[in-house]
Order: structure tokens, then C-alpha cells, then sequence
């Protein structure tokens, strides 16, 4: 696994790159297909001065991409509830994957407790709805402005610059994400 260790507005010393080795290590025992591992560290600007400090995880396997993000007032705190968060998708992911409310994983047990009857008393999802819309082909900017106008949080188009249908989606810091899928 390849880890990568990055830094906004916060300086990755030789004690904070041990903490994030030692706690993303541990995660091959639980999802040995990672192939990748990415751990980014900031300061986010916020009211409160409790919620300054983010830690976000972003984990590779096998074209499948699980992340996730925690903001808490201490960065080592912030490792340490992103990597809970980290072990309860990967339980999800292998529950899936193993057959409903199974989320055994061979070798070590993970280190959080699930709550399989709650899982298994779930009902599976399915599509409840099917939208067909026709596709006007626009430049990026026609696209923010018409997902503005419908006040949406994502919006598909066909994006004349690369001749592609694209998806548009609106960040949570309030900038846009631009999605160019590729066939694989």
C-alpha cells in the first residue's frame, strides 16, 4: 500500500507522519487489496475554534474509492475519528460485497462493533424513480448558471468544450466539482 501524506496550512512534522503511518498501516489488515492511501491534513477556517483542525482519508482498492472526513479542534484527534469512520466503511464495503449482514473479515476481527440486526432488518435499496431529460449542449459556466437556476446540488450536461456528457456538482466549501467520467 502507498501511503501519501499531505498538508494545507498545516506543517506534516516527523511526529504527526508517524501517528498517520502507525493508524493507516493498521488498515491492510482489514482491506488488504489497498492499493493506495491518501491522508490530508488542514486547518479550515471555522466560527468555532473546536472544529479547526480536518483530517480527511481517501482509500484505493480495486477501482473502488472510499474516503472519509473529520474535523475536530485537535489534528490527532481529527486521525483518529477519521480512521473510525474509515474502519465502519470498510465493514460496510466488505458487508456488501460478502452477501448481506455478513461482514466478517478473515483474519482480525475489525475494531469497531457493527449492528448486524439493524443491517439485516434493512430493507435492500432499489430505484423508486427514473428521470429521462434531454441534454443541451453548454460550456461549463451556462452549466453553474442553469444548476443555479433550478437551485440543484449537481447538474448533467453535455459540455461542448470536450464533446462529453459531464456532471457539475457544488462543493461543500461552495466552489463547483467537475465530473468527466472515462469508460474503463
Amino acid at each position: 500500500m502507498q501511503l501519501i501524506i499531505q498538508g494545507k496550512n498545516v506543517e506534516i512534522t516527523d511526529r504527526v507522519r508517524e501517528y498517520v503511518e502507525k493508524k493507516v498501516g493498521k488498515l491492510d489488515r482489514y482491506l488488504p487489496t489497498i492499493d493506495e492511501a491518501r491522508m490530508e491534513l488542514s486547518t479550515a477556517r471555522a466560527r468555532s475554534a473546536g472544529d479547526r483542525q480536518v483530517a480527511q482519508l481517501t482509500v484505493r482498492s480495486r477501482g473502488t474509492i472510499l474516503r472519509a472526513e473529520e474535523k475536530t479542534s485537535d489534528i490527532f484527534n481529527s486521525i483518529d475519528a477519521v480512521m473510525d469512520k474509515m474502519y465502519r466503511q470498510i465493514a460496510r464495503y466488505k458487508g456488501k460485497r460478502q452477501g448481506r449482514g455478513r461482514a466478517a473479515v478473515q483474519g482480525e476481527a475489525l475494531p469497531i462493533e457493527l449492528e448486524l440486526e439493524e443491517e439485516e432488518a434493512e430493507e435492500p435499496r432499489r430505484i423508486v424513480r427514473t428521470k429521462r431529460f434531454r441534454l443541451v449542449p453548454m460550456d461549463e459556466e451556462e452549466a453553474i448558471e442553469q444548476m443555479e437556476l433550478l437551485g440543484h446540488d449537481f447538474f448533467v450536461f453535455f459540455n461542448v468544450s470536450v464533446g462529453e456528457i459531464n456532471v457539475l456538482y457544488r462543493r461543500k466549501d461552495g466552489n463547483y466539482g467537475l465530473i468527466q467520467p472515462e469508460l474503463a
